[in-house]
């Protein structure tokens, strides 16, 4: 199952209280304060993890408690800091504070963390000639985990397009393909081998319909998913098997793009006409070249016809 969206509620570890200790021995009448610090309470570190691809290990686990620094004792001693507690999260994960709605972080990179919640510190103890005192309290926050995939490019079209058939030629992702629309319920990450220019990372994007922008089919959640995109590819089923127009698709997911994001919409693009194995995709591809005037890449996903010249296309748009 595929969540980019959780709450979570974090706490870190109180500092352990100091101690009120004195040192006597038969040679010192009046004890000698030797009570040591508490220790410090552990701190709240997310941490990006590349080999991740969802928050759904924290959909039913969403309370996260760190440890309490350990008491300090006598002679001195100091009690042991508590160790982090680290929270595993996808690279492309932000990190919001509900109460205040502020962005703590933006973990992008593979291993890259951030501190949520600091431990607190701990108490003193009556080595210092005071009272001894109880540690600080660890900070509680209420946090909203948001994850926008991070890929080279992104596939988006109307759904029964070929998108995963696409994906499953290019890469080594295995998505769901079935002769129907909505088969991709969520988005797919695939990696490209290398070539002549390196290989990439691509995303199968779910299938939008006119509306996605606004929450229509769930689109607006798929179309945050190529907001981290260098590029999109824009594959349209050329064949019309389905009653659809090549052209007016082409439109309309155009549109969707530009009433999501004016920063999506601008992105490099590269359209690509698929289904090129059926006979009326070869005329309506004329008749679409005619109208759109853009460089078209005609494929056939399913016989697995142009895909090294579009392979070739991306890896260069995605390189300048």
């Amino acid at each position: 199952m595929f969540i980019d969206s959780v709450k979570i509620t974090v706490k870190s570890g109180n500092g352990g209280r100091g101690c009120q200790s004195f040192y006597r021995d038969k040679y010192t009448r009046r004890g000698i304060p030797d009570g040591g610090d508490g220790g410090r309470g552990a701190d709240i570190i997310i941490r990006a993890d590349r080999n991740l691809q969802t928050l759904l290990d924290y959909k039913y686990n969403r309370h996260f408690y760190g440890k309490n620094g350990d008491l300090g004792s006598g002679k001195n001693k100091k009690g042991k800091d508590a160790p982090e507690l680290i929270i595993r999260v996808p690279a492309g994960t932000r990190i919001e504070e509900i109460k205040t709605e502020c962005v703590l972080g933006d973990l992008l990179g593979d291993q890259e963390e951030l501190a949520v919640a600091k431990g607190g510190k701990g108490g003193l103890g009556n080595q210092h000639h005071m009272e001894a005192t109880d540690g600080q309290p660890g900070e509680e926050k209420e946090l909203l985990l948001d994850l926008k995939l991070i890929a080279d490019a992104g596939v988006v079209g109307f759904p029964n397009a070929g998108k995963s058939t696409l994906i499953s030629n290019i890469s080594h992702a295995h998505p769901k393909i079935a002769p129907y629309p909505f088969t991709t319920k969520f988005p797919v990450l695939g990696v490209v081998g290398p070539g002549s220019k390196g290989g990439f990372v691509i995303a199968d994007i779910p299938g939008l319909i006119e509306g996605s922008w606004s929450g229509r089919g769930l689109g607006d959640k798929f179309l945050r998913h190529i907001e981290r995109t260098k590029i999109i590819v824009h594959l349209i089923d050329m064949s019309a098997q389905e009653g659809r127009d090549p052209i007016e698709d082409f439109k309309i997911i155009n549109n969707e793009l530009k009433n999501y994001s004016r920063e999506v919409y601008t992105k490099p693009q590269i359209i690509a006409a698929n289904k090129m194995d059926i006979a009326q995709a070869k005329p309506n591809l004329a008749v679409f070249k005619k109208i759109v005037k853009k460089k078209v890449y005609p494929v056939s996903a399913l016989r697995k016809e142009g895909l090294e010249e579009l392979i070739e296309a991306i890896r260069k748009k995605i390189s300048i």
